[in-house]
């Protein structure tokens, strides 16, 4: 018998010596042993490291043979050996002891082995073979022992039948080399706690020099600035298995999840998401996050590195995500934390006015020092003060700034529609983007100056109180900015038709002026402007009123006629009334100038109302409109208003949806119009005429003014929300889905909310679908009151005449209205008309597809039928 590395094998034709063997490997199964034992492999079994016996199961006892040998470093191993060749029929089988898989759904077996070349043994006969075959058997619990193991191939399930690449002959002195065999298999998926390998030879003399039995994993890794755990391959060979990530201290995740995929070789691959360094860290060595060192910072998360602090700031610790800027230096609400920290501007400096009348230019020089920064800025603080300078209050509203008053990039300014002989004081301030920041008020210089004399200022508007066929009765507000005493006014009217050279002019002591000697049913243009001792100021621009015809004459004289042809008490009570007037404007004669517009809020109790019924008041007819907006409209805090969504567009600005919680109040959602930037003023008090008007009313079919916003900008109106919107659009988009009931109630709705209106003298003149919104609960109120006025009480046919070149919604407004251009409560009747068809069809458009030209025919033609 040989004794050697392997233990050469016995054969029948040999005879005992001993030899010790040179052992070669082909290279290509070096590689496989080298990444067989790599990091990727973790070993479960490895005969290599056994130092005593095996203790495997052979079955037949003349089969499989355990010796002992030497390795290639004379170390001490076990192998395995066979070599029945000369004996038919072989089927000897090898079974190891019970292997614990470790949680490995898939198992590596790398085979070291020789095979002797059949054709080098003398006399074989043809049963020898050169391969053997590999099997497994998983199992939960050790089953097989020496005493109780079975050899069938049934339970096994095979792996492979596994052939010698390299084989060798009969050994001879001169120290042949014997080619050794390495093979690796694999199987899975597995389930259970563990397996047996079986190795089956079926007449083949060979040796098993080695078994290692291994799983492969994916080893732990940083990757990303994240760490992955160390993780088991899947069950087949190309199966990817996903392994989370967690970010490393001091990073944050960019993208999630963060995850690679582990593969069957046990690669990492396909990564996706990362983490990097938090604000404050910087990368270092790949995947370490360092603090950044006292003096630098870094103020996002990223790559990037950190930075030294910017001038005038510093970090006094590690991991600074910005830079703390010195004493008296600030950093602006949009600087960046890589901008240098810088302070406020000085004062400007070399002021200087030039003042003409009531108007004066400021001019100066930029200040000495800008604080570091480019954006400085201008404000002027305007103040009107006493003449003997003990108390100054802000300039008026209506003062213009040109080109504004705040945020002035260049160094001058205009100012206008101050009042005449009048001391103010301005303050220039220098304030840049750290303003805001400093504890010190911005930098500012002051200079006084007075005002000039000025002529007074434009008439606003002029009203029409009444119109016979040779006259009309006119009259209009105390200018805005009077700079003085008025003296008194002078028209200026012409026919509309013939040159404003042929104009005619006619004086007033007071503002009001009845003007006679004119044609029947002629429209005239009409200007009037205000003088005091500094002479006339500006003419106001041009309107037009109408005298009455003959028919008109005669239709008034015959709705007069039952009031005539009265019983005597009614005549009493008409003398009654005539004197109690007599008296009420001998009593308003009595007042001064400044007092004809006084006790406009008296409460009033005429036939047309109930008793103690507020009377409308047109906002118009005040000296001053703001009085009205203050009067009747209430300020709102901006802070309360929160804007939310556009929901439409209006003549002067955006409406928007939004939201108002008052102190003490609930939070309600409102709607908020808004007035655009870069209005005139006329504009503006336009815009808050309608709040004048809206803050009058108090019933639940009109829509309800939550109050105004004229502190601050954009100026509003915040009235209550409607969710359903304009009834027109509503009633088309729900066409048929409500019964006659339902919109019977609206149409009382509306009715109630316009029987109010009309009690207290208001004419609405601009009743239509488009005009009614809806709220949540099918509830109807009136709205947009642009086109509204005073109906005023002076005459027995209250009326309301606009200009000729005024717009009229013509599907909705009675004939007469449209003949001549009067709009009484009587005409608003015909509109809801109108509006109760809107409803009745469910929005459909009045008159259908006629123009408007044709519908004013056919109601002329209807006119002149009755």
């Amino acid at each position: 018998m040989f004794t050697s590395v392997l233990r050469p094998l016995e054969l029948h034709s040999t005879v005992g010596f001993s030899v010790i063997w040179k052992l070669s490997e082909t290279p290509n199964k070096r590689r496989l042993r080298v990444c067989a034992s790599c990091k990727r492999a973790e070993t479960v079994m490895d005969t290599r490291v056994a130092t005593a016996e095996l203790g495997w199961t052979a079955y037949p006892n003349s089969g499989w043979e355990e010796v002992s040998g030497y390795d290639e470093n004379l170390n001490t191993i076990r192998t395995y050996q066979v070599c029945n060749v000369f004996e038919s029929s072989q089927n000897n089988w090898l079974l190891t002891t019970f292997i614990d898989r470790r949680g490995a759904q898939r198992i590596y077996v790398e085979i070291r082995f020789t095979v002797r070349d059949c054709s080098s043994i003398p006399n074989v006969p043809g049963s020898c073979k050169e391969t053997f075959n590999l099997y497994y058997y998983e199992t939960d619990a050790v089953i097989a022992t020496k005493g109780t193991a079975f050899w069938m191939e049934a339970p096994y399930l095979k792996v492979d039948t596994i052939a010698a690449d390299e084989s060798f002959s009969q050994v001879d002195f001169g120290g042949r080399l014997m080619k050794v065999n390495t093979e690796v298999r694999s199987f899975g998926p597995l389930s259970k706690n563990g397996f047996y390998l079986a190795f089956q030879d079926y007449g083949a003399c060979m040796s098993l020099l080695s078994v290692r039995v291994f799983y492969k994993k994916c080893p732990s890794v940083v990757q990303n600035f994240a760490i992955f755990p160390e993780t088991m391959t899947g069950a087949e060979s190309t199966s990817l298995v996903i392994a989370r990530g967690i970010c490393i201290p001091n990073s944050e995740e960019v993208d999630v999840p963060i995850k690679l995929y582990c593969n069957g070789d046990g690669e990492w691959m396909v990564p996706i998401g990362s983490c990097t360094c938090k604000a404050g860290f910087e990368p270092d060595n790949g995947n370490v996050c360092r603090a950044c060192p006292p003096g630098t910072f870094k103020s996002a998360q990223g790559p990037g590195l950190c930075l030294q602090c910017p001038p005038n700031s510093r970090s006094a610790a590690e991991a600074a995500t910005i830079c703390v800027c010195r004493n008296g230096y600030y950093r602006g609400d949009a600087d960046q934390p890589d901008e240098p920290c810088t302070s406020v501007p000085s004062s400007p400096r070399n002021v200087i006015s030039i003042v003409n009348e009531t108007s004066v230019i400021l001019e100066w020089h930029s200040p000495r020092e800008t604080g570091g920064r480019d954006d400085v800025v201008y404000n002027i603080v305007c103040k009107k003060c006493r003449a003997d300078r003990r108390s100054c209050s802000h300039c008026d509203d209506n003062v213009d700034f040109v080109p504004r008053q705040l945020g002035l990039t260049d160094t001058s300014v205009f100012i206008s529609n101050l009042w005449a002989h009048t001391l103010y004081s301005f303050e220039i301030q220098a304030v840049n983007g750290v303003s805001n920041k400093s504890p010190y008020p911005a930098q500012h210089v002051s200079i006084d100056i007075t005002t000039n004399q000025a002529a007074p200022s434009i008439v606003p508007i002029m009203h029409q109180i009444s119109s016979t066929m040779n006259s009309f009765t006119l009259s209009w507000p105390q200018p805005e900015q009077p700079n003085g005493i008025i003296l008194d006014y002078e028209l200026r009217y012409y026919e509309k038709d013939h040159a404003e050279i042929n104009s005619t002019i006619l004086r007033s002591q007071t503002n009001t002026a009845r003007v006679e000697g004119l044609r029947p049913g002629t429209v005239y243009v009409v200007q009037v402007r205000a003088r005091t001792v500094a002479g006339f100021g500006k003419y106001s621009s041009k309107m037009c009123f109408q005298t009455l015809t003959d028919d008109d004459f005669k239709s008034e004289l015959r709705e007069q006629l039952p009031l005539i042809a009265g019983s005597a008490a009614a005549g009493v009570v008409f003398i009654v009334s005539l004197v109690a007037i007599s008296i009420v404007c001998s009593r308003k004669r009595a007042y001064t100038k400044e007092a004809v517009y006084s006790d406009k809020l008296q409460h009033y109790s005429t036939g047309r109302g109930s008793p103690g019924m507020k009377i409308y008041i047109d906002p118009f007819t005040y000296e001053d409109p703001n009085e009205a907006v203050r009067e009747f409209a209430k300020e709102i805090d901006v802070s309360t208003v929160k804007i939310e969504e556009v929901i439409g567009a209006g003549e002067f600005g955006e409406v928007y949806k939004g939201r108002l919680k008052l102190p003490g109040k609930r939070e309600i959602y409102v709607a908020i119009k808004t007035l655009k930037a870069g209005y005139v003023e006329k504009q503006r008090r336009d815009f808050l005429s309608e709040a004048s008007i809206m803050g009058q009313f108090d019933h639940p079919n009109i829509i309800r003014l939550e109050g105004v916003v004229t502190k601050s900008r954009p100026v509003m109106i915040v009235t209550e929300f409607m969710e359903n919107g304009a009834l027109d659009s509503f009633l088309r988009q729900n066409d048929g889905q409500f019964t006659v009931i339902q919109l019977v109630g609206m149409m009382r709705g509306i009715s109630a909310g316009m029987k109010y209106l009309s009690e207290i003298n208001y004419v609405h003149r601009d009743l239509a679908a488009r005009n009614i919104l809806v709220n949540s609960n099918l509830v109807c109120k009136v709205s947009d009151f642009g086109l509204s006025r005073y109906l005023q009480d002076d005459t027995s046919d209250p009326s309301y005449t606009s200009s000729l070149g005024g717009k009229i919604p013509v599907r909705w407004t009675a004939p007469e209205a449209i003949a001549y251009r009067k709009f009484t409560s009587a005409s608003d009747v015909w509109s809801y008309g109108i509006v109760m068809w809107e409803v009745m069809s469910f929005g459909e458009r009045p008159y259908w597809d006629m123009s408007n030209q044709d519908v004013s025919v056919c109601l002329k033609t209807q006119k002149q039928f009755n």
